[in-house]
């Protein structure tokens, strides 16, 4: 009798876990239902915004209504933050980069963590730093660069957008690969400015992140592009020789653009917005407009390659921002 009550107790418990276990499933199942905020970290109007408004574009064709949610400051880390804390239901993602997913965290404690707070979906695109002079620098390649800095010690300095930007580290990671401890950073505020000054001559380097801006400006003459940072030469400007080429093989430095959700967003969830992804990748305008703009896009969109690439950056960019922190 009291075998039977017990088996009694236990059925009835299980009658409400298997009710939410099926809603759970049915929501998963029916997902999207309402519209998804995809929190952008950066103010609207930059390039990250307009990334983001493609791809919703895009997705839109498949997965349903998006919106934006700009989200500045703190170089980022404000809006993964708050995408860290949502809800893990797959109605709130987030367009991460390097900076506030890579750097960030290695250079201060944050409230996440890029590997445990977030599921990577797919990474989208990425941008290649490049090393630009002005005109007047006697340089047509980075050994002429190399050369003319060793001649005039303690003279030659170099711009970047931003203090622990990927803009900075490209010029770290050349000075210590070239050995010019000489030359010295001009942090500024943003890119826009530090483009200006290189233009203007009042800095004769920068280290930029590739942008259709930058682009124009080589081929009015007004700066001159002397190497990208990547493993291979941008479709949008074949005519210049990656780092690589040019001898530093460790000199790549890129900014990437993905997509990536709360942890514990159930699985099912994440597999239909990598679907959706990967065919609006197939476009060929879209693939076209990033390329005009600089960024290129990757073989493969998806969680496996996202999180490898993670994984890799992580690893890598942590041995030289360890050491730029301890010289602070």
């Amino acid at each position: 009798m009291l075998l039977d009550r017990r088996r009694l107790l236990r059925g009835a418990a299980a009658v409400p876990f298997a009710a939410l276990a099926a809603r759970a499933g049915s929501a998963q199942a029916s997902y999207p239902e309402r519209a998804i905020r995809l929190i952008v970290p950066r103010p609207g109007g930059g390039v990250v915004d307009v990334i983001a408004r493609e791809w919703s574009e895009q997705v839109g064709k498949t997965l349903g209504a998006t919106y934006i949610d700009n989200v500045g400051g703190g170089g980022g880390t404000i809006g993964a933050s708050i995408a860290a804390r949502a809800p893990a239901d797959g109605y709130t993602l987030l367009l991460g980069t390097t900076s506030e997913l890579v750097l960030s965290p290695i250079l201060a404690r944050q409230s996440y963590d890029p590997v445990a707070s977030f599921e990577p979906i797919a990474i989208i695109c990425d941008s290649a730093a490049t090393i630009v002079v002005n005109p007047k620098v006697p340089a047509a390649n980075l050994k002429e660069l190399v050369a003319y800095a060793r001649a005039n010690p303690g003279h030659v300095n170099y711009g970047s957008a931003g203090a622990g930007t990927v803009s900075n580290l490209a010029g770290e990671l050349f000075k210590r690969l070239a050995g010019l401890p000489d030359v010295m950073h001009i942090p500024y505020k943003g890119g826009s400015q530090a483009i200006t000054d290189v233009v203007a001559g009042q800095i004769p380097i920068m280290t930029p992140m590739m942008s259709e801006n930058i682009m124009e400006l080589h081929r009015q003459g007004r700066l001159r592009v002397l190497a990208v940072a990547a493993e291979r030469r941008l479709a949008a400007m074949p005519e210049i020789a990656t780092a690589v080429e040019q001898g530093y093989p460790d000199l790549v430095a890129r900014l990437f653009v993905g997509l990536f959700a709360p942890a514990k967003t159930p699985k099912p969830i994440l597999a239909k917005i990598e679907r959706a992804t990967q065919l609006a990748m197939r476009d060929a305008k879209l693939r076209a407009s990033f390329a005009a703009g600089g960024f290129e896009t990757l073989g493969s969109a998806d969680s496996a390659s996202a999180a490898d690439y993670l994984g890799k950056e992580i690893a890598r960019w942590k041995p030289l921002l360890e050491q730029m922190r301890s010289q602070q």
